[in-house]
Parts: C-alpha cells; sequence; structure tokens
C-alpha cells in the first residue's frame, strides 16, 4: 500500500466534505436573509432557524477546515522502532480471529474508509481510543481495545 496515496484520498475526501458544508451554509444564510422570511409575528421564526442552520453549518466548515490544514501539514515518515508508531503510520493489525485490518493514523477529524488496491483501510485519529493504544507500540506488540461486548485483543502485525 501507499500512504503518498492514502493521504491524498484523504484530503481529496476532506476537500469534498469542505465544499459541501460551505454550499450548505451559504444555502441556509441565503434562506436566513430572504425577504420571504421575515418575521411577521412572534411565532413565525423560519429566519431565525435558518440562522442557526447557518450558524452550524459554518461552524461545520471551520472545522473541516482545520482538519484538512492538519492533514495536509502531515509528513509521512517511515517506521522508525525507537519512536514506535507515530502519526501518518499504515497499520496492519490482527485479532485473536486472525481478522487482518489495515488502519492510517493521522491527525482527528477525519475517521474514514478508504479502498486501496482493493483492501479496505481505516482512517483513525490519536483521540480514538485504538489511535491511543497504537501510538509508541512495535511491531508485534499487542494492544487491548475495549468494546461494548467485551475486550479484543489486537496484535501488530506491521508498520509503514
Amino acid at each position: 500500500m501507499n500512504k503518498t496515496e492514502l493521504l491524498q484520498q484523504v484530503i481529496a475526501r476532506l476537500e469534498d466534505d469542505l465544499l459541501q458544508a460551505q454550499q450548505a451554509a451559504l444555502t441556509a444564510y441565503e434562506a436566513a436573509t430572504h425577504e420571504e422570511n421575515i418575521a411577521e409575528n412572534k411565532y413565525d421564526t423560519l429566519g431565525l432557524e435558518a440562522s442557526y442552520l447557518a450558524t452550524g453549518q459554518a461552524r461545520r466548515a471551520a472545522a473541516i477546515r482545520q482538519t484538512l490544514a492538519s492533514w495536509k501539514q502531515l509528513v509521512l515518515r517511515s517506521f522508525d522502532p525507537q519512536l514506535g508508531i507515530q502519526l501518518g503510520a499504515l497499520i496492519e493489525l490482527s485479532d485473536e480471529q486472525e481478522h487482518r485490518q489495515c488502519l492510517f493514523l493521522g491527525p482527528d477529524g477525519a475517521a474514514m474508509k478508504l479502498q486501496q488496491d482493493g483492501q479496505a483501510v481505516q482512517v483513525i485519529g490519536p483521540q480514538a481510543p485504538l489511535g491511543q493504544s497504537l501510538l509508541g507500540k512495535q511491531i508485534g506488540d499487542e494492544v487491548t481495545l475495549r468494546l461494548a461486548s467485551g475486550m479484543q485483543l489486537l496484535e501488530i502485525l506491521s508498520v509503514d
């Protein structure tokens, strides 16, 4: 798998999300300021509700913009055993039933699933419980993840 291509996929997806959020904020703003939505009495709240929506969409766009900036600044490095797993690592894990999964550990705010070479890659951040558990770990280490259904033991098979 190619980490640079994965990074570009994350950035492209975030750019699409940002565009959609900006368009939604603009649409809500236009609805809030449209002359037909001027309140005629105290019970006519359509304009007020649209302004709340516009504010929420603008905040969402700002959060995506910040996440996008973090991902654009991410420097991809090869795995350094002295540092252990760090941001930008591509990690392959196996559970007790030998089900394998690939993770791409990056800055917060971009939890998503990607496809590369026909394989699913889960993007997680360091604030996710699994992301926190993986930071600093080595190949061959095991991490325990607490789930609602109980504990799950995962072994780190490879890191790039």
